[in-house]
């Protein structure tokens, strides 16, 4: 499969670009210049993979949620490069992306996924891998109170690898907590995390039209 992944939820844009037999990435720190840099990113990694745009089979973006800017740049973008293309889009969450990273780096199964937003809230999610390759979460994904996660945090057992910046922000989840825990340097979600995420999806069919595209802000919080 020939997929483009790009995310551009967060301070930094990344995009990412699978071929049948190598993965190439590029990640550029961009603030609040998305929009500058996203596409120059996406046609480097294009020229780098010595591939057109129609000779794709998927685009994988970041549906959030993140950065409410950041978020809107790269649907735009997915909706653009959809339209042109007609290639089809998977959008991914940022959280079960992060999930992934901390599998593809660690190979844990069981990760939690805790992102600080700029109300002091935490993005939450507890994520187990099963044996597709498929990330699930019993309690979804949610945006609670630090207090919140750490009574979360007492109904499960075992031992759980931690991503995300909530866990920096918010020491107390780990020096509250009597869980056995793995904090891992995973902070931010990258492109090249994305494509085993959407070969998936991709084989199941689940995709999106570029004029169904919903962002996934979970609420009026955003990354921090």
């Amino acid at each position: 499969m020939k997929i483009l992944a790009f995310n551009t939820s967060t301070a930094y844009c990344s995009v990412a670009l699978e071929q049948a037999h190598k993965k190439l990435s590029h990640v550029k720190l961009s603030a609040r210049k998305h929009t500058q840099y996203i596409l120059p990113l996406i046609q480097k990694i294009l020229q780098e993979g010595a591939m057109s745009l129609h000779e794709l089979d998927a685009l994988a973006f970041n549906r959030g949620p993140g950065s409410f800017a950041g978020i809107r740049v790269g649907i735009t973008v997915a909706q653009g490069l959809a339209l042109g293309s007609g290639l089809p889009l998977i959008g991914l969450s940022t959280l079960q992306i992060l999930a992934q990273a901390a599998w593809n780096r660690l190979f844990s199964p069981r990760v939690l996924v805790a992102m600080s937003t700029n109300t002091g809230h935490i993005y939450w999610a507890e994520y187990q891998r099963n044996h597709l390759g498929n990330w699930q979460s019993e309690c979804g994904e949610t945006i609670l109170q630090p207090q919140d996660i750490l009574e979360r945090m007492k109904t499960l057992t075992g031992r759980w690898t931690c991503v995300g910046t909530g866990w920096k922000s918010c020491p107390e989840l780990i020096d509250q907590s009597s869980l056995d825990l793995l904090i891992s340097n995973i902070d931010l979600p990258h492109a090249k995390d994305m494509l085993p995420l959407a070969k998936i999806m991709l084989i199941l069919g689940s995709t999106v039209s570029p004029e169904t595209i919903e962002p996934k802000y979970l609420s009026k919080a955003f990354f921090s």
